[in-house]
């Protein structure tokens, strides 16, 4: 294969939808929506006295549960839930609130 081939075969692969894992948003924006509308339920940080209330999983366990993947959460967080506040969230703010959980992940 000639080298012009191969780079070609990279760039491509590198292209490729979720080949990058750069989180999608603001981490810092996101922290601050999470502590802001859900901290009651979700423990939303690592930090002592920052826990919800245990009734839905915290963001740690989100971010690192295999089946929870970026697309995951995005359409969860756009669709209403029986156990969840409507919220309504702009692009921006779901794509910071999914870098915020994304940033809990296990590298």
């Amino acid at each position: 294969m000639r080298w012009s081939s191969r780079f070609a075969t990279i760039a491509l692969v590198l292209a490729a939808p979720g080949a990058q894992a750069m989180p999608p948003g603001d981490i810092e924006a996101g922290r601050r929506l999470a502590e802001a509308s859900c901290i009651s339920c979700h423990a939303v940080s690592d930090w002592p006295g920052r826990r919800g209330a245990d009734v839905a999983p915290p963001f740690a366990s989100i971010a690192n549960d295999p089946a929870r993947t970026e697309t995951w959460l995005r359409v969860f967080l756009q669709t209403p839930h029986r156990r969840m506040p409507d919220l309504v969230l702009t692009n921006r703010e779901i794509d910071d609130v999914i870098g915020y959980i994304d940033s809990f992940r296990r590298k």
